[in-house]
């Protein structure tokens, strides 16, 4: 008796944005054919580049409620602030997981202008049964690696290859960053209960006999029980996996909801204490950025998936 064939991957390319004052990056995930991969709902590649002199990534205060924010640092260094009373700098091979919940605020800096930068800025929905809790932040600094034909496999969230991640998250997910130095091939277990993605953040690589550049993405439907991955030179691949989500959600601005009003109650809330307490309370000060505004939900009506 034969295996049943995996469901056919699907190929996105990113579209390009700008964040901050003028930071070029690629965002992958929401997409207008792929909302989410598990509870993974959004995902920005953020170089590699280098600034200019004097120049540098500045985001300035601005709220969550709904999500956790995942920041993967592969190359320099931001200093986060928020709302807590955290003051963080993540560098290389670090994580910064800060869970919003019901709501918090904060900040991104460079560290060093004219520096080099190279990250990848995730959100994770908090399921309903998880939303409204309290806000909290934590740096991971020492996360699990394991060296597999070829490739450094550094384990960001979940289980990867037997080794777990520490960072906390509340849906069954996975994340992994699969860096090589030269031609490499090898064939990751999956697990086929949880749909996949996969993004080239750096060179080149073929996924399942599907050959990728950087900044395309790649997703696996659920079913699949492996995954062939080859280069034939230095690349890098971050690969996302999860449960389907199994609740229809709205993602507006920097919110997570499950209803319009969700949305409008947030965005009175940082409308009426924009960093300046309320709900969101404020972010501690040295952001070389103003404050976010929040864009008008005049003649909108939000539905969830849309």
């Amino acid at each position: 008796m034969t295996s049943p064939t995996p469901p056919a991957p699907q190929r996105h390319a990113a579209r390009r944005s700008i964040v901050g004052e003028d930071t070029p990056i690629a965002r992958a995930l929401p997409n207008r054919d792929r909302r989410m991969v598990g509870a993974w709902c959004f995902l920005d590649h953020a170089g590699p580049l280098r600034f200019a002199p004097g120049k540098g990534m500045h985001v300035g205060a601005h709220p969550h409620i709904g999500l956790q924010t995942f920041t993967w640092m592969i190359e320099g260094e931001f200093l986060h602030r928020d709302s807590l009373g955290y003051e963080q700098v993540v560098r290389p091979g670090q994580v910064n997981l800060m869970t919003a919940g019901r709501g918090v605020a904060h900040s991104e800096d460079s560290v060093h202008d004219g520096a080099s930068l190279h990250a990848a800025q995730l959100w994770i929905a908090l399921p309903e049964a998880e939303r409204q809790r309290e806000p909290a932040f934590c740096n991971y600094a020492d996360l699990p690696v394991v060296q597999a034909d070829g490739f450094r496999i550094t384990v960001l969230a979940g289980t990867v290859l037997g080794q777990t991640a520490p960072t906390r998250v509340y849906s069954p997910l996975s994340g992994a960053d699969l860096s090589c130095d030269g031609p490499a091939r090898t064939t990751l277990p999956l697990d086929p209960t949880f749909e996949y993605g996969a993004l080239v953040l750096r060179g080149e690589a073929t996924l399942a006999g599907e050959r990728l550049s950087a900044d395309e993405l790649l997703f696996f439907p659920a079913g699949r029980h492996e995954l062939s991955l080859q280069t034939d030179g230095p690349a890098e691949i971050l690969l996302l996996g999860g449960e389907p989500f199994g609740e229809a959600i709205i993602l507006w601005w920097n919110f997570v909801g499950r209803t319009h009003q969700d949305m409008e109650q947030a965005l009175a809330d940082w409308n009426a204490h924009p960093n300046t307490g309320g709900c969101f309370g404020t972010v501690r000060p040295g952001c070389l950025a103003t404050p976010l505004k929040a864009p008008s939900l005049e003649g909108v009506h939000l539905k969830p998936g849309a």
